[in-house]
């Protein structure tokens, strides 16, 4: 008897992700989820500079501002509430000091620039097609950072604007670094503010886009589809009953681990895990013989791993 109705999932046939690998994350929480699993199993990926983005429009100027190099300076920002803010970016780089935060939007911007030309993966994941346009500018931001509402005018993005969105994304892509594969994906996270028949709209909008746009360079991984249809019960979901839970994030990941990661990587994976656990032991006697012999074999297990791959560092 099957129990659970089952996305069909295809292994990858080349260019997956292993230890020589560099992926870059941009996008909503799926993206850090992900991105927290890559980096406890060391896996070198640079996740969200300018915090979680969750629309395209907003990964796409964060993208065409790396590719063109843009300088953040004083007009870029603005006081809010006793913190400086900047509408590309998510509040975690929000800063009680103007030049900090203008500081860290080049630095962050820098950053992406060089992460582009030397990722071998981009994992994009969108949350919402839903945006807020300033009034005052008529450009869409990525973060309201708690400004009136009345100073914007919300909008569904069409089909048909998130595929130009999603081609831009990929043409400016593409015009630093042509051999990178890209991954598409939506949070399944519903954004219930929005409402319930609106956000199922919204989805059905950034699914619909991607679509239009995969081909042989650029794929799509059903992690809405996984927990909508396999995991389609209220025990895999947080307190709020619209997160995920750690269970669900796990089993999510193990999908996307056999569908992305390379054979080769798992025997790696279970060694990295392996000396994670054993970082995380605490011992009943921190003198004792058998202490010491646990510290020096796993002393060695990291200095095995990094002999192999020396970026990785615990």
């Amino acid at each position: 008897m099957n129990l659970q109705t089952k996305i069909p999932l295809k292994k990858q046939s080349k260019n997956q992700i292993d230890y020589n690998s560099n992926v870059l994350l941009f996008g909503s929480c799926f993206s850090e989820n992900i991105g927290k699993k890559l980096d406890y199993f060391k896996f070198q990926n640079l996740q969200n500079p300018f915090g979680i983005l969750f629309h395209p429009k907003a990964i796409e100027t964060l993208i065409s501002n790396a590719v063109g190099n843009k300088i953040y300076s004083e007009g870029d920002v603005f006081l809010n509430n006793e913190q400086w803010h900047c509408y590309d970016a998510h509040s975690k780089l929000s800063n009680t000091s103007k030049n900090y935060l203008i500081n860290q939007l080049n630095e962050q911007i820098d950053l992406t620039s060089s992460k582009l030309k030397r990722a071998s993966h981009i994992i994009i994941t969108f949350g919402t097609a839903w945006v807020y346009r300033d009034i005052k500018t008529d450009s869409i931001v990525a973060n309201c950072h708690k400004v009136p509402q009345k100073l914007f005018k919300k909008e569904l993005l069409s089909v048909q604007e998130i595929t130009n969105s999603l081609k831009n994304i990929l043409s400016l892509i593409r015009s630093v670094n042509n051999d990178v594969l890209v991954v598409f994906t939506v949070s399944p996270i519903r954004h219930t503010k929005d409402g319930f028949v609106q956000n199922t709209q919204s989805k059905a909008h950034l699914i619909t886009a991607i679509h239009q746009v995969i081909n042989n360079q650029s794929f799509y991984f059903p992690s809405f589809e996984i927990m909508m249809d396999e995991l389609r019960d209220y025990r895999f979901y947080n307190e709020d009953m619209i997160h995920p839970n750690q269970v669900a994030i796990n089993y999510i990941w193990d999908k996307f681990k056999t569908v992305w990661i390379s054979d080769e990587s798992f025997k790696v994976m279970e060694e990295v895990d392996t000396i994670q656990k054993g970082l995380k032991h605490k011992p009943f006697n921190l003198k004792s013989q058998a202490h010491q012999k646990f510290l020096q074999n796993l002393e060695a297990k990291k200095n095995q791993i990094h002999s192999h791959f020396p970026h990785i560092v615990f």
